[in-house]
């Protein structure tokens, strides 16, 4: 036998920095996802799909060339017509060109959208950094109001609660309006000039001074422990807008904490300004956030209307859970679990099962001809609640056993009953 002939083939895998979710990991990772997804259409947000990939002006425009995003982590490439375009690191931006070229700003404002899927970045994979990385978003645009503000806010906290996490805590800052931040980015330049910073993040204060008060390096950090913050500067119509949001909250019931320090990673971001930290990830500790972003569209060539919204990470959401030790599943793939014995019980059960199904009931059954244990483990596996078995004395009498997998209880019912049967034993 030829080297070529015996070489074993080796298995892909897949690519560095993209998470796969399979069973029965992927039930958390699709409860977080539908949850937020539930959560947010019961508030008035309608669906908008979104391409996958866009050109690479709308993301240097709309999120800022300053920005770590648009400089470092794009994957950006040339499609077969010599147009770059680039895989979308974010959805605001996508959102926003889609209402503007759709007329979505011509009705009644405002326009409430959201979406989900995945986003690209070339990060250094981490715990929670991933290059596909899973959210779910909201944007509502097109009208400046703090109450909208406080419903979005509210709507993201919400959405966490849902799916049973509780060790978070949401941190909020104004970044202020065209009154009070050209006057504060000159203040901010005149300090961060008189710092010895390397030459890459002088560039960066020179285009937009707020990101580098986001830099993470401790030698930077402590440079910048003195720096002007943006809530000491607010005007007077910024400030009233603040305080007008935190007060809803507050009558809300939502906690929150100030942070003036907070800078999100996206150049867009205008007054309300918030994220959602959980420590139980060390690092890569926000799960999620936003703000509002006046002045986007207009940027965009749209309409001078504002906007606010925000992302859910799914991926970190799912890991702070298991941080937390819980799971927003019970565990259960299936209510019913068919295990029949034989061929002829097998085509009874196949019947019984899809008419199981046909009433909205959630049921699967066994195949490949296993034995009774065999079968019985793939029940388990499951997470059924009920076991139907069906062998030969049960098919020649027309009856089938209804096992309680918790109790261990069993009796025969007839074949004819099942699906009522097992309606009323559900509802117990």
């Amino acid at each position: 036998m030829s080297d070529a002939k015996s070489a074993k083939i080796q298995p892909f895998a897949a690519p560095k920095g993209v998470p796969d979710y399979v069973p029965p990991a992927s039930a958390d990772f699709h409860a977080v996802r539908s949850t937020f997804e539930t959560v947010i259409h019961n508030s008035g947000y309608g669906h908008i799909e979104l391409p996958v990939f866009e050109e690479t002006a709308l993301f240097a425009r709309g999120v800022g060339e300053s920005t770590d995003v648009v400089s470092k982590e794009m994957y950006t490439f040339s499609d077969r017509g010599g147009r770059s375009v680039t895989l979308r690191p974010e959805g605001t931006a996508g959102v926003m060109r889609a209402v503007i070229e759709h007329n979505l700003d011509r009705g009644q404002l405002p326009v409430k959208l959201t979406y989900s899927g995945p986003f690209f970045r070339y990060e250094r994979p981490q715990a929670g950094r991933y290059r596909q990385l899973q959210q779910v978003g909201v944007e509502a645009i097109g009208v400046d109001d703090p109450a909208l503000d406080a419903e979005v806010v509210g709507l993201a906290d919400r959405c966490y609660r849902a799916v049973g996490l509780t060790g978070y805590r949401l941190e909020l800052t104004s970044l202020g309006d065209d009154s009070c931040r050209p006057a504060y980015r000159q203040t901010l330049q005149d300090f961060l000039f008189a710092l010895p910073l390397d030459e890459e993040t002088r560039k960066r204060a020179e285009i937009n001074p707020l990101r580098v008060l986001d830099d993470k390096r401790p030698e930077v950090q402590e440079m910048l422990a003195d720096a002007p913050l943006m809530p000491d500067h607010l005007s007077p119509a910024a400030r009233e807008h603040f305080e007008t949001v935190t007060g809803l909250l507050d009558d809300m019931g939502v906690e929150y904490v100030l942070n003036p320090r907070l800078v999100r990673g996206l150049d867009y971001y205008t007054k309300t300004c918030f994220e959602f930290v959980h420590d139980g990830l060390g690092a890569q500790s926000g799960i999620g956030g936003g703000g509002r972003y006046d002045g986007l569209m207009a940027q965009l060539g749209g309409q001078d209307l504002s906007g606010i919204g925000f992302g859910l990470g799914v991926d970190r959401t799912v890991l702070a859970l298991a941080a937390e030790g819980v799971s927003p599943t019970s565990g259960r793939r299936v209510d019913v679990y068919g295990v029949p014995m034989g061929t002829a019980a097998k085509r009874t059960m196949a019947v019984v099962i899809d008419q199981l199904r046909r009433a909205g009931l959630s049921a699967d059954m066994s195949y490949g001809d296993r034995g009774l244990k065999g079968a019985m483990k793939g029940a388990d596996r499951a997470g059924a609640r009920f076991a139907l078995v069906l062998g030969e004395q049960e098919l020649a009498d027309g009856t089938v056993v209804l096992r309680d997998l918790g109790s261990r209880e069993q009796r025969e019912i007839p074949v004819a009953e099942v699906v009522a049967t097992v309606q009323q034993a559900l509802t117990r």
